[in-house]
């Protein structure tokens, strides 16, 4: 006769299958316990639940806990926690919630866990209301928050683009003894280089490592990523290089925003120079990588580099994925090549890469510009059929086609159907005024920038400049600066295409001391004059200034 195994042994044998993610064979022994009488102890309940959550087999995990619980297994907060933990971080926060109410209703307090928890799941939302709520009642009960606590709180505060909260409530984290760690240090570094603030940003790196944190990939990327957005390239490029004499090692995450702010600028082969440290480095280059360089390429009009890197690509055993034929996509479709776009298209799905909402919109944006609307129409329709839903960019294409066509009355229609579905914004409202001005419609054109308001949409800079440009164009200087004078009072700043409508207009109306007034002022908030480039721009308005 064997021996029959008892709660120890099968509770070691769980406890074993569980480390090597064996979760079928877990729920199958935990059943076999049961048909014995036979009970997991309280650790081993928050084990395998714990187990389960960790490999997103959450609904398992809790029915898991729910049956433990009927069988009468002693069970603790622990599994509760990591239930609450999971469930946060996919934003099932509903769930999260109901959790919670059971937990105390069962007689278990929750914790500085449980409540971090739920602060970060909030934060990840960007319910920063309920957020500080919870940060609130959990002080309120005497559990004092702690350094992750305090992170995701800053770390939702910096997503929210409230930098100067999160800063303060850093000040404040470190004034209660809270030491800040790694994460806490990135999170307001990456805040405050996308706020635009590196002086501060380069200042935290300094404290953090004097206080022996080790800066990482994360803590680079976005110091590197800061300065190639404000256009400091060869700040971005030195600081990399400095890193490097450092002994840092920078992984694809780092380099990829290098490549970005060179392929940005037009500044290809230094993109590419980059690429080839990267080798040189035996840095892994992967396909965001690959898709930047492509995206340059596209931009730059460099077939044969293109074609190069697609070489590559595939000698690596790496395929395009949507992202990349999308820039593919979008670049053959601006340029008109329709018969390469629907090469691309088949290339595509016969590799099992599917269009996303953006490659639909690339090709239907395409059709429009070329005047192909029946089949722009009914490439929209089976975007809906695959449960890709058009978005406002989708139907701008068709909105911009109707104005650029003068067809007025159905351009409406479907924005009273974007309106309905609240996918309008300041854009659908620009092209729809850039129509309106293009007819001379002027009336019809500034009834829209009062219906913007009265449908809780914020008119911008390009709104009233091209009904200002219309009417300075036309002779009416007056109507053109009281509406100039309107747009100051609702609070919108005028750029520098702004100024040189007004100026060329007063200048060209004799208003010459308004026109020099405007330029004082211009020059005074940092504005560059230039003389204005009637191109055709996408609103009708002239939006180049050249020298």
């Amino acid at each position: 006769m064997g021996v029959v195994p008892n709660s120890f042994v099968y509770n070691a044998l769980i406890n074993s299958l569980c480390k090597d993610g064996k979760l079928e064979e877990v729920e199958s022994l935990f059943n076999s316990m049961s048909i014995k009488g036979l009970l997991p102890n309280e650790a081993m309940s928050s084990v395998m639940v714990d187990s389960f959550c960790k490999w997103g087999k959450l609904n398992l995990a809790r029915n898991l806990l729910g049956k433990m619980i009927e069988m009468g297994v002693k069970t603790s907060i622990y599994p509760y926690n990591s239930l609450i933990d999971g469930y946060c971080k996919i934003g099932r926060l509903n769930v999260v919630e109901s959790l919670f109410s059971e937990m105390i209703s069962r007689g278990f307090e929750p914790t500085v866990i449980s409540y971090t928890s739920l602060v970060s799941g909030y934060c990840k939302e960007g319910d920063m209301t309920k957020a500080f709520r919870i940060y609130h009642e959990m002080a309120g009960k005497g559990i004092h928050p702690n350094t992750y606590t305090y992170t995701a709180l800053i770390s939702g505060l910096c997503h929210a683009n409230r930098i100067n909260d999160a800063n303060a409530l850093f000040v404040k984290m470190v004034g209660r003894n809270i030491p800040p760690n790694e994460v806490t240090y990135n999170v307001l570094i990456e805040g405050y280089c996308r706020a635009g603030d590196l002086v501060r940003a380069f200042q935290l790196l300094g404290e953090m490592v004097e206080k022996g944190l080790v800066p990482d990939s994360y803590t680079f990327r976005s110091l590197i990523s800061g300065l190639c957005s404000v256009g400091r390239m060869s700040e971005a490029k030195e600081f990399t290089d400095d890193l490097h004499k450092e002994n840092h090692k920078l992984n694809a995450m780092c380099y990829s925003a290098l490549l970005h702010g060179f392929c940005k600028e037009g500044r290809l082969n230094d993109a590419l120079s980059i690429y080839g440290e990267m080798l040189e480095r035996k840095v892994t280059v992967d396909l965001v990588c690959y898709g930047i360089l492509i995206d340059g390429c596209l931009k730059q009009n460099d077939k044969r580099m293109l074609l190069e890197l697609l070489k590559k690509m595939n000698d690596q055993g790496m395929k395009p994925d949507n992202v990349i034929y999308t820039s593919m996509v979008d670049a053959y479709s601006k340029a008109g090549n329709l018969m390469k776009v629907y090469q691309l298209w088949d290339i595509m799905l016969s590799e099992g890469c599917y269009p996303n909402v953006v490659t639909y919109t690339a090709t239907i944006n395409g059709l429009c510009k070329l005047g192909y609307i029946s089949k722009a129409h009914l490439l929209c329709k089976e975007m809906v059929a695959t449960n890709c839903l058009p978005n406002q960019i989708t139907y701008g294409c068709f909105l911009d086609y109707f104005t650029r066509e003068g067809n007025m009355v159905n351009a409406n229609e479907l924005h009273q159907l974007m309106l309905k579905g609240c996918l309008s914004n300041a854009v659908t409202y620009n092209i729809l005024i850039r129509g309106y001005c293009k007819l001379g419609m002027l009336q019809n054109a500034s009834h829209l920038l009062i219906e913007t308001l009265e449908n809780n949409i914020k008119p911008d800079c390009i709104s009233y400049s091209t009904v200002i440009y219309k009417h300075s164009s036309g002779g009416d200087i007056q109507e053109a600066i009281k509406l100039w004078e309107l747009m100051l009072q609702k609070g919108i700043v005028p750029d520098a295409v702004a100024y040189n409508i007004l100026i060329r207009g007063c200048c060209s109306s004799g208003e010459l001391t308004k026109a020099f007034e405007l330029q004082e002022d211009m020059l005074r908030k940092g504005a560059k004059p230039g003389r204005v480039s009637y191109r055709s721009p996408p609103f009708g308005v002239p939006l180049g200034i050249s020298e």
